[in-house]
């Protein structure tokens, strides 16, 4: 009888699936999870894409595999040559895991505000990190230009271009976007995250609209400090960039070419300050046990936001980004909090989780 029982508890857990063609075959196809407090506080379905469960951590190794593959295609690279991308973290994670798996050298050129934890894992990863000032994107040394430069000097190199690539936004368009509407039936009113390379963003909403007959609304999610807000509420008339956050790859001032084709499609857009971001983070880790980086938590507390607009009975999907690990030397650091005056923005019995110094 006690074998009987553990082989039908075990059962439980297998799946249909066949096993993957290494890393690469092992990306998409994440869960799409039930935020349950956000869930019943509001009277929808808020749902996100728990993409930290991708191999490589985070949502761009989508974007990561399709810009290598793209490269391939086009015969822009030959075995054994380099990656060269610029990148705030993740999508240079993705490629550093993509060129191990494939055979690539990686050149990653990143702002020196990155957190340790994303600088580390790329040179474990055996990329060739190259942290550069911070400077805008119409600087010459700004770190995407650095990196086009340099894979122009070099042999057999490629500069995958993530955010003009509209490669990183097919990513989506083919596996992001298909997925969400099978994993909810097609019962689907409201798609929200934020935008950094718009990847993301732009394909999923471009699927969703697509195959919905433009009934599903798509909300842009913004951080201070970029202009994709003031653009969408003004219709292109403004680009009001003021501020900054402490979130880190989201945020733009300028529109991709990843967005352009499909900046249209966009319903409305939604501010979230830090505040609200930092609240939910350690919200999220308390009453669902999610341990989530900061522009994941941007994009939850901006879905929490669509659903009260929408109102109950509407099913709202945003992107699960990646996992506090990479940041959690800062989101739960008590004086690095202080330094950006976001302490008194977590209610007093979340403070608990306040425990680096």
């Amino acid at each position: 009888m006690l074998g009987r029982r553990l082989y039908t508890t075990a059962a439980r857990f297998v799946t249909s699936a066949k096993p993957t063609n290494g890393f690469v075959g092992a990306i998409g196809n994440t869960p799409l999870m039930r935020i349950n407090s956000l869930s019943n506080e509001t009277g929808c379905e808020i749902l996100g894409k728990a993409e930290f469960m991708n191999p490589g951590g985070s949502v761009k190794d989508r974007a990561a595999l399709f810009v290598v593959e793209d490269a391939e295609r086009r015969g822009l690279i030959q075995p054994g040559g380099t990656i060269v991308e610029g990148t705030a973290g993740n999508t240079g994670i993705g490629l550093a895991h993509v060129c191990r798996a494939k055979g690539y050298k990686c050149i990653i050129y990143m702002p020196n505000t990155q957190s340790q934890e994303k600088i580390d894992l790329l040179k474990m990863l055996g990329a060739d990190v190259r942290p550069v000032p911070a400077v805008a994107f119409d600087n010459p040394e700004n770190y995407n230009h650095q990196a086009r430069r340099c894979a122009e000097l070099l042999e057999n190199a490629v500069w995958t271009n993530q955010f003009d690539n509209t490669a990183n936004r097919q990513a989506h368009i083919e596996t992001t976007g298909p997925e969400i509407w099978a994993q909810t039936g097609g019962k689907i009113d409201g798609f929200t995250c934020a935008t950094g390379t718009a990847g993301t963003f732009a394909g999923t909403t471009r699927f969703l609209k697509d195959v919905s007959g433009g009934r599903v609304k798509s909300f842009a999610a913004d951080p201070p400090g970029s202009i994709i807000y003031s653009y969408v509420k003004s219709r292109g008339k403004e680009m009001i960039r003021g501020g900054s956050s402490i979130t880190e790859g989201i945020g733009q001032g300028r529109i991709t070419e990843n967005l352009r084709p499909d900046i249209h499609l966009v319903d409305d857009a939604l501010k979230i300050p830090d505040s609200d971001t930092i609240r939910m983070l350690y919200r999220l880790l308390d009453e669902e046990g999610i341990y989530l980086g900061a522009s994941s938590a941007l994009n939850v507390a901006a879905a929490y936001e669509m659903a009260k607009m929408m109102g109950p009975g509407n099913t709202i999907v945003t992107i699960l980004c990646d996992g506090a690990y990479r940041y959690q030397s800062r989101l739960f650091s008590k004086k690095w909090l202080e330094s950006k005056e976001l302490v008194g923005a977590i209610p007093e019995h979340l403070k608990k989780y306040i425990v680096l110094a």
